[in-house]
């Protein structure tokens, strides 16, 4: 064969292809809005979507967004939710159009708490310790605890209706009088007070946790999530976490998946051939190999990874899990509501609002208009973001100078509308040093450092700004991180919004145990987010 026939034919190949491949119907695009601890599966997700010619896009929110989604209905941009349990579609499917709505596995939300601690406190090989232990024990010092907002992740919110359940007196269902209970109210406040480190997303805290070993002891998260940490800290020479399952007050994510019903009869069949998918032995079986709990609760520990279900990591598949019922949607909106307003370690934030001469015009009304999500009590109400009675907010804007603060403490509506005026009347001028803002922030904490009065509350830092710092004052913030005793354990989480420069905002973010939201074209949602971390 002369190689210009083989070129011939070779040609004709590819062009047959061409001619095949756009023949082809391509097929619907599910857009699925998912919580964070799905991550991990999403390979799975993407390996069904090209076996059947199918579009998937993924996005990851916190439960209260999707809840919030779901009350768009068919308006909704997305054709599936995806959430941690099935309590958030409850909640926010408020005109019915999700279908299909079924269980693909179930993770338990356990105590994660470092080998060396259980040990010491006698808790390894222990089935009967109860949430009243764990209180016990964090109010005594042992250990210092993290976990998510109840009312902006999942995993949060499990732990907090357990808690509730063990400190009404383990009821078969948690009411309405049982909330307003003084007792249950103070155990829960108490407990709630002992945390050390909040997050909005789970998989976020497993992440800091693992790479900042030493700022953390102990965390509440999903079994499966504490399973992703000891492995990555074993990895890294670290020392794993003991998984604690509470005797009582334990409470177990079924995430189901559920199709928004637009009437899209392509998008249905895909979405029901993907379920079905996610639900066949098979990929149970791959669910299971990244530490899902598949089908039923238990699994049989015969056949069940032992570097994923290790039992030296407290993990005893043999064991009954016996999670608290979901209570009704009207005694979980009160709770929510309880732990936002009055139950909750109180935060100390403060907003460092960037109103430099670049934020000029539509950057600048996009910040005053995300403010107004905290300091309007009806908008704050709305996406749990209103502040308790004991909460401190700060508002200090900033250009190349830091400017004259404005405190709120509490949630008075007279004190948030003075507020929300003052940033109504701020006006874009001058230079922008985030650096020197950020150092005059950690002067307005340092006496409550000082008299030890800081430890009552979840500080946070939220730098917002639209471009680069000047790096004039960056060598002796980082200094002052790194050499006080106290001020590098205050998280200075960043939102970067137009020509910000997010190499400054990450380092930021990274030495302070923090995190970095881009919030592209919608700053309010990125405030939101942010907002959940204390």
């Amino acid at each position: 064969m002369t190689r210009f026939r083989l070129v011939l034919i070779l040609l004709g190949v590819v062009a047959a292809a061409a001619l095949f491949l756009t023949q082809r119907p391509a097929g619907p695009t599910l857009a699925i809005v998912s919580g964070s601890e799905n991550e991990a599966l999403e390979p799975l997700i993407q390996d069904w979507a090209r076996d059947r010619g199918v579009t998937v896009d993924m996005t990851y929110l916190g439960s209260v967004d999707i809840s919030r989604e779901l009350q768009a209905g068919k308006a909704s941009p997305y054709d599936a939710v995806w959430p941690a349990h099935s309590l958030w579609i409850e909640l926010g499917d408020t005109k019915n159009v999700v279908a299909h709505a079924t269980s693909i596995l179930r993770s338990p939300v356990v105590l994660g708490v470092r080998r060396s601690i259980a040990e010491g406190l006698g808790w390894v090989g222990r089935k009967d310790l109860t949430i009243q232990d764990i209180h016990a024990a964090t109010r005594a010092g042992k250990f210092r605890l993290s976990m998510t907002s109840a009312t902006q992740s999942n995993s949060g919110a499990s732990a907090y209706l357990g808690f509730l359940y063990a400190f009404a007196g383990d009821p078969d269902m948690l009411t309405l009088p049982m909330l307003d209970d003084p007792a249950v109210q103070d155990a829960m406040r108490s407990l709630l007070g002992e945390v050390d480190r909040s997050s909005g997303s789970s998989g976020w805290l497993k992440d800091a946790f693992v790479a900042n070993p030493a700022a953390f002891d102990a965390m509440i998260n999903y079994e499966s999530v504490v399973i992703e940490a000891n492995q990555a800290l074993i990895a890294e020479g670290q020392e794993p976490l003991y998984l604690i399952y509470p005797a009582n007050g334990l409470a177990v994510a079924d995430s189901p998946l559920g199709l928004i019903d637009k009437g899209d009869a392509a998008k249905t069949a895909a979405f029901l051939d993907l379920q079905a998918y996610l639900l066949t032995p098979d990929t149970q079986g791959k669910l299971s190999a990244l530490g899902r709990r598949a089908g039923l609760i238990g699994l049989d520990a015969t056949s069940a990874d032992p570097a994923v279900w290790n039992p030296d990591w407290g993990i005893d598949l043999g064991r009954e899990i016996a999670p608290v019922p979901t209570p009704s949607a009207d005694v979980i909106a009160k709770a929510l509501t309880l732990y936002q307003t009055e139950l909750r370690k109180p935060s100390l934030t403060i907003w460092v609002l960037d109103v430099s001469g670049s934020m000029e015009g539509e950057p600048l009304e996009q910040l005053k208009s995300a403010m107004r999500l905290l300091l309007d009590p009806d908008a704050a109400a709305v996406n749990l973001l209103q502040p308790s009675t004991r909460d401190i907010t700060i508002i200090l804007p900033f250009n190349h100078a830091a400017l004259e603060p404005t405190i709120v403490e509490g949630g008075a509506p007279g004190d948030l509308a003075a507020a929300l005026s003052r940033v109504e009347g701020l006006r874009a001028d001058g230079g922008t040093d985030v650096y020197l803002a950020v150092t005059e922030a950690l002067r307005l904490i340092e006496p409550m450092a000082r008299d030890g009065s800081l430890d009552d509350y979840l500080p946070a830092i939220v730098a917002m700004t639209d471009g680069a710092s000047d790096t004039g004052n960056r060598a002796a913030l980082f200094s002052a991180l790194r050499s006080s005793p106290w001020a590098g354990g205050i998280p200075v989480h960043s939102i970067a919004f137009g020509q910000a420069d997010e190499d400054q905002l990450k380092a930021l973010s990274e030495a302070t145990v923090a995190r970095m939201f881009v919030a592209g074209d919608d700053i309010a949602k990125a405030l939101r987010a942010a907002k959940g971390y204390n």
